[in-house]
């Protein structure tokens, strides 16, 4: 397999999932466009994930049954055009519903990684899959330090206008770089669908991996997508780059992550998971335990991100590698199973950390982060109990 087109796989994926995460550093400024509170505001990163969670779901499946390069491109087409509807939104409800679509056709991400693996030699396979979820996880972490940037010098119009021209650049290189794909079964729809269930119901560990990895992602998706909001106001008063900033950390620890494999390899990843919830509950007990004024000081909040991201990221690799191992033949669906849980539970602590800050304050997300981290550590825990 070329590494160009390795490369470019890695740089869609990354593209593609940034897409999800642009609007996070912007909220503050969004809130104040359209004189929204923070708990409607907090309805744009919210639907993204749902949306994105429904994709996974509802979607990403046809890849075993049609051409997977004819779906990237029509979800690249889609994408772009919502995008676009963003940057153009008039209202708050027309940004909400971009925002749901966003989501959706942002599933073109989790259609890489299965061609990517399909692509790619067995001897080298694990090295081209980690090679493009490096590039997923880049994409999802420095999307935040992007959007704050242009945000603050384009505007938030002027981002959303920039990721839409990403998305149709991407859209003519794969056209160009990617070959076509055969389907890999005759399954109905409706079977595929059935199949997810049957998977769900077969595998205990894949439901406890699903479990755990929500709830982590409850604490991940409510830091980032209050982050802004909580910096925009006093005693900060910071613009959108500053929060974008905060972007660096994450993906300091997301680069350390890829560590977690080999401890997985060594040790287990049932050790892993539970190594990654306890750094997730310790960072935001020492957010919430350093709360002066109303706010975490600035630099517990950069060290408490590199600290989360690692935990929350070494947890979604070693959760992949114990489902991977369930069913060689369904990684797909299995695959699809875990995402959908995962963005299920990032569009759940979008919702409830808008609430959370609007309620209690900035000390109110990081409480709710550290009980929805402490509950995935009990289910990995009670696992090993139970073993």
């Amino acid at each position: 397999m070329p590494g160009a087109l390795v490369l470019l796989l890695a740089a869609a994926a990354g593209l593609a999932a940034a897409a999800l995460y642009y609007s996070q550093p912007m909220l503050g400024v969004l809130a104040s466009e359209f004189n929204a509170s923070p708990g409607t505001i907090g309805l744009v990163p919210t639907l993204t994930q749902l949306g994105y969670a429904a994709g996974l779901l509802l979607l990403a499946p046809l890849g075993d049954r049609f051409d997977r390069r004819r779906i990237i491109l029509g979800k690249a087409a889609v994408l772009t055009l919502a995008l676009l509807l963003a940057a153009a939104a008039p209202s708050i409800q027309v940004l909400l519903g971009a925002s749901l679509v966003i989501g959706l056709s942002a599933t073109l991400a989790q259609d890489i990684v299965p061609a990517a693996a399909t692509l790619a030699p067995e001897a080298h396979r694990g090295r081209t899959v980690g090679t493009v979820m490096t590039g997923l996880l880049m994409g999802i972490l420095l999307s935040r330090v992007v959007s704050g940037f242009v945000a603050e010098h384009a505007g938030w119009r002027g981002m959303f206008a920039v990721a839409a021209t990403s998305i149709a650049l991407l859209g003519v290189a794969v056209w160009r770089g990617l070959p076509r794909f055969k389907a890999t079964t005759q399954m109905s729809y409706m079977a595929l669908m059935a199949s997810l269930f049957t998977l769900w119901k077969r595998y205990t560990p894949l439901r406890r991996a699903a479990l755990a990895q929500g709830l982590l992602s409850v604490a991940f998706s409510a830091f980032w997508s209050t982050l802004a909001v909580m910096l925009h106001a006093a005693p900060f008063h910071l613009g959108s780059a500053a929060a974008g900033a905060f972007g660096l950390a994450g993906a300091a620890g997301a680069l350390a992550a890829p560590l977690a494999g080999r401890v997985a390899d060594r040790k287990g990843p049932e050790v892993v998971t539970r190594l990654g919830a306890a750094l997730v509950v310790a960072s935001f007990l020492a957010m919430a335990l350093g709360e002066t004024g109303g706010s975490s000081p600035l630099w517990l909040i950069a060290v408490g991100a590199v600290v989360f991201d690692l935990g929350v990221q070494a947890s979604l690799i070693a959760h992949q590698t114990i489902i991977y191992s369930l069913e060689p033949a369904a990684r797909s669906r299995l695959n699809a199973v875990l995402m959908s849980s995962m963005f299920i539970g990032m569009a759940s602590g979008a919702w409830l950390g808008s609430l959370a800050l609007g309620q209690y304050g900035w000390q109110g997300v990081c409480g709710l982060a550290a009980l929805a981290a402490t509950a995935a550590l009990v289910v990995r825990m009670w696992s090993k109990a139970r073993a």
